[in-house]
């Protein structure tokens, strides 16, 4: 372990990015934080070179992307109808099911070495949620989690009528972390319609925009995220 930890974070925004782009880029990033700590290894105590982290914000073009457990089956229109609704397809390696990203959703990518915070995936993805949890009581709702489902969902006390507003997944390897969290605020909740979210097809989604019945700014919203995210981690920003 090397005896100085980083917390400095620094904070990207891609602005609307290509799916694909924003994955080659932030897997560059992750690559290179993670061969830094192997090589970190073979080094003196004195000699180790300190992790950077990364905090990218972006919004991609519609989009469907599916996880390492998840189904194709679960994604219920098929070339013809993606074309149809300038959507694209991608496979990857993160955990969990398919997933709907697009204009209007404020995608978070962290790329933290979590040896740099404290090594604890729960505790991660707790704080991430709590991070969107704390944002979303900032334009006055009452969000929260369900147990045994990943996300950040209005309704989850009395779940009578329970929506997912965030979707999470991530991916880690040697404590450093990449993919995150994807917001509805403007989002065009139709695209929903095409896929059984996550797997779980009994559960509705929602965004910002459908609760608070009016289009949210965009940059606001960005800007109260990324701050609870710096504050829930105890980050401090890169000038």
């Amino acid at each position: 372990m090397h005896n100085h930890h980083n917390r400095t974070v620094k904070f990207i925004d891609l602005g609307q990015a290509d799916y694909k782009e924003a994955w080659d880029y932030q897997t560059a990033l992750f690559e290179e934080t993670v061969k830094t700590k192997i090589e970190n290894r073979k080094r003196e105590t004195t000699l180790q070179e300190i992790t950077p982290n990364y905090l990218i914000f972006c919004e991609h073009p519609h989009v469907y992307t599916l996880g390492k457990s998840g189904s194709v089956e679960n994604l219920l229109i098929d070339e013809h109808g993606l074309k149809e609704k300038q959507a694209t397809f991608y496979k990857i390696n993160r955990g969990g099911d398919i997933t709907y990203h697009g204009p209007g959703q404020i995608v978070g990518y962290p790329i933290l070495d979590l040896e740099n915070f404290f090594t604890d995936i729960h505790r991660y993805l707790r704080l991430l949620e709590e991070a969107v949890i704390l944002t979303l009581q900032e334009y006055g709702l009452d969000a929260g989690r369900i147990d045994g489902l990943t996300g950040v969902w209005l309704d989850h006390h009395k779940q009578k009528d329970p929506r997912k507003i965030c979707a999470m997944g991530v991916k880690s390897s040697r404590w450093v972390t990449m993919h995150g969290l994807a917001l509805n605020v403007n989002t065009d909740l139709e695209y929903f319609d095409y896929i059984v979210p996550c797997g779980i097809d009994d559960k509705a989604v929602t965004s910002m925009e459908r609760e608070l019945r009016e289009k949210q700014d965009m940059g606001d919203v960005k800007e109260r995220l990324k701050h609870n995210i710096v504050r829930s981690f105890e980050m401090e920003l890169e000038a």
